[in-house]
């Protein structure tokens, strides 16, 4: 029964194959290659459609179809080749179809090397996730940047205009201190003019600060305060983003393909992956195109040529026929034509001459028409 089953996938023709048995186990070997080509397409496309659908029943009937595709094609191919008995006629034959079974083997490979490096790529996803969600967060961060840095800018200088205010109020009244005390100034300690002319001026600069902190410090507050609400409204807006899963099939090729950079082992072992699936894609491919003709491909080849001769003898036959009609036709209505044309001029000649007759005669008023 499995026997018959793995002939039957190679797509050969069983009644010829068993008049060569000798052929029987190489065609079994290519059949079982094309079936279990066909299971790994399943597999590989079943997973697939599960990172997509998060389906077990969705990848199921998706993977079946698409492995019952992938097994029908194949076996076409399979069998859609024959040996011609020279190395370039086949290879000729061969090479389509060797495309697109590398073509094939790409697409199979692909998701089965996906679930092979599963848990490197979750680990590089949750770096690409992160990446994704910083530059999200940046990007809200820049809308309001500007508008922070300004007010930001606004408040250093307010705080510097007091800051510098407040370092002459300081100046001026250690000066008057000194003044009183001796330490400084004159050096004489006393409370005489030179002193009240030094307290008159820190007195000065002391209002002159708290002017300038009756109008700064309001303005500052107000600013800072704005700048808090404005901080607030971007965390808020941060925390409302949509952080929804980041596994796709886009991302985790993505991911895969970011390990394959940045790991050499990661990548040598993707493209052996890759020549693995080729390699049993094209298996029975190459197969029979470095094989011999065998007694199936001779008796394929007789069965074949009987057919293709039988049907050009039955074309040529009624080309033939088509041919001789039309001959026959042609030449009758020439023939035909040929003979009206003598009868109508022999017509013709008789009248004439009946005309001139007449004219002879004198007979002017006689009618002549043809």
């Amino acid at each position: 029964m499995l026997k018959q089953f793995f002939l039957f996938c190679s797509g050969i023709d069983q009644k010829i194959l068993e008049k060569c048995p000798s052929d029987t186990n190489k065609y079994i070997g290519i059949g079982a290659t094309v079936f279990f080509t066909g299971v790994l397409a399943f597999f590989s496309s079943a997973y697939a459609l599960f990172t997509i659908f998060d389906s077990y029943i969705a990848a199921f009937v998706f993977g079946l179809v698409w492995g019952l595709m992938i097994f029908n094609l194949d076996r076409y191919i399979v069998s859609s080749m024959k040996s011609k008995g020279s190395v370039w006629k086949d290879f000729g034959v061969a090479f389509p179809r060797l495309a697109m079974a590398v073509l094939l083997a790409l697409v199979i490979s692909k998701p089965l090397e996906l679930k092979i490096f599963e848990k490197e790529i979750n680990a590089e996803l949750i770096v690409m996730e992160q990446e994704k969600f910083k530059e999200q967060e940046d990007k809200v961060k820049v809308r309001y940047e500007s508008q922070i840095a300004g007010w930001q800018s606004e408040v250093k200088v307010l705080k510097d205009e007091i800051a510098t205010k407040t370092t002459t109020r300081d100046e001026q009244a250690l000066m008057a201190i000194q003044e009183a005390d001796g330490t400084g100034g004159s050096g004489n300690k006393n409370l005489g003019p030179i002193y009240r002319a030094k307290k008159e001026k820190a007195d000065a600069a002391q209002l002159e600060l708290d002017n300038l902190l009756a109008s700064h410090v309001p303005l500052i507050a107000e600013k800072e305060n704005a700048i808090k609400e404005t901080q607030t409204k971007v965390q808020e807006e941060i925390t409302s983003l949509q952080r929804g899963a980041f596994g796709g099939i886009a991302a985790r090729m993505d991911a895969l393909d970011r390990l394959t950079k940045q790991s050499e082992a990661i990548l040598f072992a993707n493209i052996f992956i890759m020549l693995l699936f080729i390699s049993i894609e094209t298996a029975p491919i190459f197969v029979k195109l470095i094989s011999s003709r065998s007694p199936y491909d001779y008796l394929l080849h007789e069965h074949e040529h009987i057919f293709e001769m039988a049907n050009r003898e039955r074309t040529t036959l009624l080309t033939n026929a088509v041919r001789n009609n039309i001959m026959t036709d042609t030449e009758i209505g020439v023939h035909k034509a040929n003979a009206k044309v003598k009868v109508e001029r022999a017509i013709i000649d008789e009248k004439l001459r009946q005309k001139l007759d007449g004219l002879q005669q004198g007979n002017l008023d006689e009618h002549f028409s043809f």
